[in-house]
């Protein structure tokens, strides 16, 4: 499902062109459902940035948990500074002190370094994951330390692209749907779910625009 063209990267080799099934996306959301008709063309051509890079994508996806996106930023920049090339070799050269330097808890420390390992010694089939469905790219990345279903639900999304995930333990997407869809009530997962029926087979699409509810500009 990774369509989007690879060649078309910025500095810090993100992917800048259109997902493939963007525009249709929206144009269907904004068909289905009143509050994504509001809420998308508040955001003009902003769309999913996504990162070429398995091995950064998930190390990044570490440093995002269980923080603001703000803190995750500030610690992912450290990172960036120490070591511009980001690769599972030099990272496992750098260490746990140089890592731990950055910003990262001894414990997220100790996942990057485990997931720079299973990348090194080619533990993990990354070149076969764009070719395996949600679930089974799921499974496999779930059995490297530290990295939880949310961990992978973001992997889908900001590298293999994929435009129906839904990741019901991500708090901002929970927060957002409160926001937007229950006048800030609290949310259950069962409420995320039936609203986010409407949103097949786009959920990704309607998860991004209400992220960007709660921070209109991307931190990916």
């Amino acid at each position: 499902m990774a369509l989007q063209s690879r060649d078309k990267t910025d500095g810090a080799g993100r992917q800048v062109a259109l997902p493939p099934y963007w525009e249709e996306a929206k144009a269907e959301l904004m068909r289905r459902d009143r509050i994504m008709n509001k809420l998308i063309p508040q955001f003009g051509d902003l769309h999913l940035v996504g990162h070429d890079d398995p091995f950064t994508t998930l190390a990044r996806s570490i440093v995002n948990q269980q923080v603001t996106p703000k803190a995750a930023n500030a610690a992912w920049q450290k990172l960036l500074v120490a070591l511009p090339k980001f690769t599972p070799a030099l990272v496992m050269k750098a260490g746990a002190a140089e890592l731990s330097a950055c910003g990262l808890s001894k414990r997220k420390t100790e996942y990057i370094l485990d997931l720079a390992d299973n990348f090194k010694a080619k533990k993990v089939h990354a070149t076969l994951w764009d070719q395996m469905d949600d679930e089974a790219v799921i499974a496999e990345l779930v059995q490297i330390r530290g990295i939880t279903r949310w961990t992978a639900e973001m992997f889908l999304i900001f590298n293999l692209l994929r435009p129906n995930v839904l990741p019901l333990d991500d708090p901002r997407l929970i927060a957002g749907i409160s926001h937007n869809y229950f006048s800030g009530e609290p949310v259950s997962r069962s409420d995320a779910r039936e609203v986010s029926a409407n949103w097949e087979p786009y959920r990704t699409v309607a998860t991004w625009y209400l992220w960007r509810s709660l921070d209109p500009v991307p931190v990916e």
